[in-house]
């Protein structure tokens, strides 16, 4: 009994050791992270200026992830093409965009195959409204993307088809709009964003 006792322990130690981020009651061991989109100020001013939110949530300690991208400040005209979405690597909004780094690639793989790799998201009215789920990131463990950044960049997103050595880095995805840094939050940015994406899904 002592021994079953003592392997409980090493293994709630572990879990611990891997998963540090614990769910709060009121989430009931759901983890919610926002991420505040903010133009790059790297950019030019005739840019599109991107603002909104994405969303991430997570059940402690292995269920998939899920995210709402939630992003206005496009285009209104409807003729335009995708903008990719990726996580990069830093959290470092220090000199705009171009200090967040690369492709978050704690594997070491070629794109598309990174955790953060979100493919293409077309805007529709200026804005971006998608729900998505199953999502290979995670945001807990030792290849958490908890501090690291969400960038939308200028172009579409090859998907590692472009035959050259950035395709396999980043999808020839062209230059960073807009990025910000992912922070744990509450559910209630969630929950009053879900319905809407949800409803443009039904659409």
């Amino acid at each position: 009994e002592s021994l079953h006792e003592i392997q409980k322990q090493v293994n709630d130690l572990w879990q611990n050791l891997l998963y540090p981020v614990t769910g709060g009651n009121e989430t009931d061991g759901m983890i919610y992270t926002t991420c505040e989109m903010k133009p790059s100020s790297k950019i030019d001013a005739d840019k599109p200026q991107v603002t909104g939110q994405v969303l991430f949530r997570q059940y402690y300690s292995r269920g998939r992830l899920e995210a709402i991208f939630y992003l206005d400040g496009f285009p209104l005209d409807n003729n335009q093409s995708s903008r990719a979405i990726h996580i990069h690597e830093l959290g470092d909004l220090s000199n705009g965009c171009d200090s967040t780094g690369g492709h978050y690639n704690p594997f070491r793989v070629n794109h598309p195959r990174h955790p953060g790799d979100f493919g293409n998201f077309l805007p529709k009215e200026g804005k971006i409204r998608k729900y998505k789920t199953n999502l290979f990131a995670t945001v807990f463990g030792p290849h958490s993307i908890m501090g690291r950044s969400v960038v939308i960049h200028e172009q579409e997103d090859d998907m590692g088809k472009g035959n050259n050595k950035a395709s396999l880095e980043n999808g020839n995805a062209g230059k960073r709009l807009a990025c910000c840094v992912i922070g744990i939050s509450n559910k209630n940015l969630w929950e009053e964003k879900l319905p809407e994406v949800m409803d443009k899904k039904k659409r």
